[in-house]
């Protein structure tokens, strides 16, 4: 063999053993922990494992020369078992990071094992601004939405329009707090006033009670600040009781196009709601969408479309660090700009709380819908800077990136 072919040879050999040490374990390994089989299921559920996987498939499947591979469980809803989950990828798995985390009680819990471990989460299925405030995490991030832009974007658009007194029906946890916390406070800055609250059990089947609390209160807004099939049951309950019949009105606070799709425009033909993405605002998001439909049976919400964008970016911080070492992949996550399909110019604020565009939506008339899954009009772009909290006022000690 001559010494040229051994050179080269040689070369290669050092090449390929510098990435395998720059990936820990010869790969990077994400998972997607989210509620699979309960009153989330369809607002993120298997369908953001798939999103996760259009991702690494779109970044070519590979990261600095090692394969990208993707796992996923149901955590459902319970905080307890997604920290068991978490643990035990972390530790015996070599799980590098953990995504989507829907409910906000679990995606405290496994950001706080997460700080602990050193090891990168990107929140895009909870809501709790808690994730950018009091509990933030210098490996902490929090992707597609919170209780504040949702706030800022339903309830203010109420106000506007005379809804000046609120009743609150919430979901008995912390993002059912946090969302009937933000929205409340908006209303009154705004001249409004919240009448009064009654908080249900997660997964309820009846409503009648909370219902007919907030029908006899005789506020204008009735606030819903829940969100799955908790938001869905009460709209159709509602019906039923003759509450928009007679006058009052329904903010669904948390409501996304999964919702609206097992409801039917019948029954949500309207609402007014807030999301980070609709597959049909633009030439790019509909072919995103019908890629995705084609692989799920469904379009993506903020959540679907939230998942592949974080994964998306995660991958290319791992890229231009030059590793999969958290401290250094956290950094070139607060540092590069994030355009994708989801967010065209949103940046990463020094707390973790990715700062994109929001949009006011309004559920159409079944006779105003053109295909299947046209359910929305776009009614308002709130800019991000509105959308989200001042990450300087968040609560949080800022990381320094």
């Amino acid at each position: 063999m001559n010494k040229k072919l051994i050179t080269t040879l040689a070369m290669l050999l050092a090449s390929s053993t510098a990435a395998l040490a720059d990936a820990s374990d010869g790969k990077v390994k994400i998972g997607i922990l989210n509620d699979q089989s309960g009153v989330y299921a369809d607002f993120g559920g298997k369908s953001s494992y798939e999103a996760a996987l259009m991702a690494v498939e779109d970044f070519g499947g590979k990261v600095l020369g090692v394969p990208v591979e993707v796992i996923t469980a149901d955590h459902q809803n319970k905080p307890d078992i997604a920290s068991n989950i978490a643990r035990q990828w972390y530790d015996t798995e070599q799980v590098d990071s953990i995504m989507e985390l829907t409910t906000s009680s679990v995606a405290l819990a496994v950001q706080a094992l997460s700080k602990e471990k050193k090891k990168i989460d990107i929140v895009t299925g909870a809501a709790t601004t808690e994730l950018t405030g009091k509990q933030c995490s210098p490996y902490g991030f929090h992707w597609a939405y919170d209780t504040h832009s949702l706030a800022v974007g339903t309830g203010g658009a109420l106000v506007k329009q005379g809804g000046d007194s609120w009743f609150f029906l919430t979901a008995d946890y912390a993002f059912g707090y946090s969302l009937e916390e933000n929205t409340g406070n908006f209303v009154k800055e705004n001249g409004g006033k919240v009448v009064g609250a009654v908080r249900h059990p997660l997964a309820t089947t009846d409503f009648s009670s909370f219902l007919l609390q907030a029908q006899s209160s005789g506020a204008k807004v009735i606030g819903l600040a829940n969100a799955g099939l908790d938001t869905s049951n009460a709209i159709k309950q509602a019906s039923e009781f003759g509450i928009v019949q007679g006058g009052q009105r329904l903010a669904a606070l948390l409501f996304t196009l999964a919702e609206v799709h097992g409801l039917g425009l019948e029954a949500a033909q309207g609402l007014t709601l807030t999301e980070g993405f609709y597959w049909n605002r633009n030439e790019e998001s509909a072919k995103f969408g019908k890629r995705f439909m084609e692989r799920t049976g469904k379009m993506p919400n903020m959540v679907h479309a939230g998942t592949y964008s974080a994964v998306l970016q995660y991958l290319k911080a791992i890229e231009k660090a030059g590793t999969d070492d958290a401290d250094a992949v956290a950094k070139e996550l607060h540092a590069l700009p994030v355009n994708d399909v989801f967010a065209q110019n949103g940046t990463v604020a020094p707390n973790g709380r990715m700062i994109h565009d929001m949009y006011l939506l309004e559920v159409k008339r079944p006779d105003e819908s053109k295909e299947p899954w046209d359910y929305f009009k776009v009614l308002a772009t709130i800019p991000g800077k509105e959308a989200f909290i001042d990450p300087a006022a968040s609560g949080c000690e800022l990381v320094k990136s």
